[in-house]
């Protein structure tokens, strides 16, 4: 039972919950016979405003190309940045608008979204007020990430990189907060070999969180840098990718209670070695997924995530659906309100067409039969014109 407010007043067995409510009325029920109720899904990092996509250059990767090879070659993320700069407003909107659509139906009810194709204040504020519209007149929550750090812009050092950031990014981040124009949740930087050493990363990453900003940053990715050890000593909620990370850094996430957003997509179309989800949920990380939905890679489908998870990185089917719910929303901060069906949380839920709510994981590539319907905050956002039928 989801009230007026979007809250979760009630959870158990069907005829208590039928006594328990015997004399009031419902603007809407929906019978579940034979099907799952889930919590709404949790995606814990996405990329989602951007102009100009990148299939050229899948062609390259598929040749053998590295990231750090196209990156170079000023492919990769700058020839993004160079399209999101030109881009207007409006048309930024109207593409994360249908990305977002995309992701809700696949079960998101809370994504990640983060800025970094501007690298310049005037682009990063242009994505973050894109992304406080979607906030305002959608119904998906969102997280906001200020992630001006994505990379270096051309022409300047990583030191001089940090140094705008920290003296002219975040200051008028600052304000806008203030002002109430813009509400940013997560700082991120992307702490790589070549893009911000461990120092540029450190600077960053402290200024963002004297803000008042959660720390949640990209490490360990493509070389070892010790950016778990590092996110354990600043206090950050989360870091991703750490297909690279140590063995001490593992154990000092685990210990800090410092989320691992695990995202198999990335692993699986750069054909990196997996993250090491296994060694991670045995040392006690609180691990989490995400799609990384970007240009480089293009999924919106957490269920295809959760299956990657299971199947490349030995991820139970238990461990997947809590890693895409509960414990993605912790790596945001929200587990309080989000990523369980408890009395009191909000109504985010994913109803889907089986008595099995596993087929969600093994179905690949099937929740656009599967997904009845997605709720947010007890409305309909979506549902299946096909409902029912399959």
């Amino acid at each position: 039972v989801v009230c007026r407010d979007g809250c979760i007043k009630a959870v158990g067995q069907a005829d208590v919950i039928r006594n328990q409510f015997s004399g009031a009325t419902f603007e809407r029920i929906i019978d579940c016979s034979g099907k799952c109720v889930l919590p709404g899904l949790v995606d814990a990092h996405t990329h989602p405003v951007w102009a100009g996509d990148r299939v050229h250059e899948f062609a390259m990767k598929l040749a053998g190309a590295s990231y750090m090879e196209i990156h170079q070659a000023g492919g990769g993320i700058h020839f993004t940045v160079e399209h999101t700069r030109k881009a207007t407003e409006e048309e930024l909107f109207d593409t994360f608008k249908h990305r977002l659509e995309r992701m809700r139906r696949a079960g998101s009810t809370l994504v990640e979204c983060k800025s970094g194709y501007g690298l310049n204040l005037e682009t990063e504020l242009k994505m973050l007020r894109v992304i406080e519209r979607a906030k305002q007149s959608m119904d998906i929550g969102i997280s906001s990430t200020y992630c001006g750090a994505h990379s270096v812009p051309k022409g300047k050092t990583a030191t001089e990189a940090a140094d705008d950031i920290i003296n002219n990014h975040l200051p008028k981040l600052k304000e806008l907060k203030l002002s109430g124009e813009i509400h940013v949740n997560n700082i991120d930087v992307f702490c790589e070999k070549g893009v911000f050493d461990l120092d540029s990363t450190r600077r960053i990453l402290q200024a963002g969180k004297d803000i008042g900003l959660q720390i949640n940053f990209h490490g360990d990715e493509l070389h070892p840098m010790k950016s778990a050890e590092l996110g354990a000593e600043l206090g950050a909620r989360a870091i991703s990718h750490l297909e690279e990370v140590s063995d001490e850094g593992i154990t000092a996430m685990a210990r800090a209670k410092c989320a691992a957003v695990l995202l198999p997509t990335t692993a699986y179309m750069l054909r990196l070695k997996q993250p090491q989800a296994r060694k991670m949920l045995e040392e006690g990380v609180i691990v989490a997924l995400g799609s990384d939905f970007n240009p480089n890679a293009y999924c919106f489908s957490m269920p295809m995530v959760m299956h990657l998870a299971c199947v490349n990185m030995k991820m139970s089917m238990n461990e997947a659906l809590a890693a895409a719910t509960i414990n993605a929303a912790y790596a945001l901060g929200k587990s309080d309100t989000h990523g369980s069906i408890e009395t009191g949380k909000q109504g985010d839920l994913v109803i889907i067409n089986s008595s099995r709510w596993e087929h969600l994981i093994y179905q690949f590539g099937g929740h656009e039969a599967l997904i009845d319907y997605v709720i947010v905050k007890g409305k309909v956002v979506y549902q299946n014109e096909r409902c029912g039928t399959m």
